[in-house]
């Protein structure tokens, strides 16, 4: 594994961040160019189903060798690795597989971007699990951090996969386009998929009471909270009859 100082990681750490707040005042202003927000002139395209299957397969491999690569295997760093790699298992295979994606496409630039974002996050993420972390131990499964970052997560995680439930619906009658998603906490938001990875996320930063956590959780809402709001507006332009009442990820707020 690459290994490097501490203080030199912490350094990296926060220089990650500072670009995710970049990123975040981008995004306010530029749309990310793929699903409906797919435009023109951001260089070659692939199907988008082989693009989301190559981003998302990233960190879970990369995570899986970094583990074998590391120092650290204590149960509950096994635990650590068995969430993160159940959620992209989801994202990098089955999402892909159950989404009506047909004939879409999507630019190689952002699947590159993604890449590379996803290989950073990992990385911090599996520096600290598997090399840097003091050691965790078994006692870290009953402090108060892990029990309440844990439930968080999985709540995140069981919001996301519900809400991607109600997307696919809408095509189970063999469509393509878009239509108003109802039931949930589609009553409430446009984007509770969204809403749930950031929720996921920040219960990993609580679980893991870790730096990296907390980049990763950061960088997830940089990224998702602007494309949140920009399906908001999408939705509102798009249907007449959108319900007035819904925000765009946080209930009753935003």
């Amino acid at each position: 594994m690459i290994f490097i100082a501490e203080s030199d990681y912490r350094t990296v750490t926060y220089f990650w961040i500072a670009i995710a707040i970049g990123v975040l005042i981008a995004l306010i202003f530029f749309r990310a160019p793929y699903g409906r927000h797919e435009r023109r002139g951001w260089g070659a395209r692939i199907p988008a189903r082989v693009g989301w299957i190559i981003m998302e397969t990233v960190p879970a491999v990369f995570l899986s060798v970094m583990l074998l690569l590391g120092s650290n295997r204590e149960p509950v760093v096994l635990l650590f690795w068995a969430a993160w790699t159940a959620h992209y298992v989801n994202r990098a295979w089955a999402w892909p597989a159950r989404a009506r994606i047909s004939g879409k496409m999507m630019p190689l630039s952002i699947v590159f971007m993604a890449v590379f974002f996803n290989g950073v996050n990992t990385w911090l993420n599996g520096m600290w699990l598997f090399e840097l972390t003091p050691g965790y131990g078994t006692e870290w499964l009953t402090d108060p951090r892990f029990i309440i970052g844990a439930i968080i997560f999985f709540t995140g995680m069981i919001i996301n996969i519900r809400s991607d439930d109600i997307l696919f619906s809408l095509r189970d009658d063999g469509s393509t386009g878009y239509k108003i998603p109802r039931g949930g906490l589609f009553e409430r938001v446009s984007c509770p998929n969204y809403l749930g990875e950031m929720v996921e996320w920040t219960g990993w930063a609580i679980a893991t009471w870790s730096l990296a956590g907390a980049t990763f959780a950061v960088w997830t809402i940089c990224n998702l909270a602007p494309r949140a709001i920009a399906h908001h507006k999408w939705y509102r332009t798009e249907f007449e009859d959108y319900p007035t009442e819904r925000k765009a990820f946080i209930p009753f707020i935003l």
